[in-house]
């Protein structure tokens, strides 16, 4: 009894097929990669007090008395909230003697312009 041998499929991959195959997987990793930071960023910003401060130092640079004054927070509070910030790139310290100033970097100003285009 004679048993028939299957021949193995060939399958033939174009190179195109191949290049379009890596190019839309780099763009899918790449959109994954935005959306990661994006999702990093809003969570900096996930708070009211926090988009406050952006929206004061989009008026300029404030020193951290000032902006405990205009949200009406203790240092702490406010000291804590600008930690958060500048982890996120948000805010960009300045040290002028005893005394810290801070205003927004670009991704702040950014934010700044996105937050008031939101509430107008």
């Amino acid at each position: 009894m004679a048993v028939a041998k299957a021949s193995p499929k060939t399958v033939v991959v174009s190179k195109a097929s191949v290049s379009r195959a890596k190019a839309s997987a780099k763009a899918a990793d790449q959109r994954f990669q935005q959306a990661k930071r994006a999702s990093i960023l809003l969570k900096h910003v996930s708070d009211p007090t926090r988009l406050q401060v952006i929206l004061i130092l989009s008026e300029g640079e404030r020193h951290v008395g000032a902006l405990c004054a205009q949200l009406s927070q203790s240092q702490p509070a406010v000291s804590h909230h600008l930690a958060l910030l500048r982890h996120g790139n948000i805010i960009a310290p300045r040290r002028q003697g005893k005394n810290n100033f801070y205003s927004l970097t670009e991704t702040g100003a950014e934010l700044a312009r996105v937050v008031k285009n939101l509430i107008a």
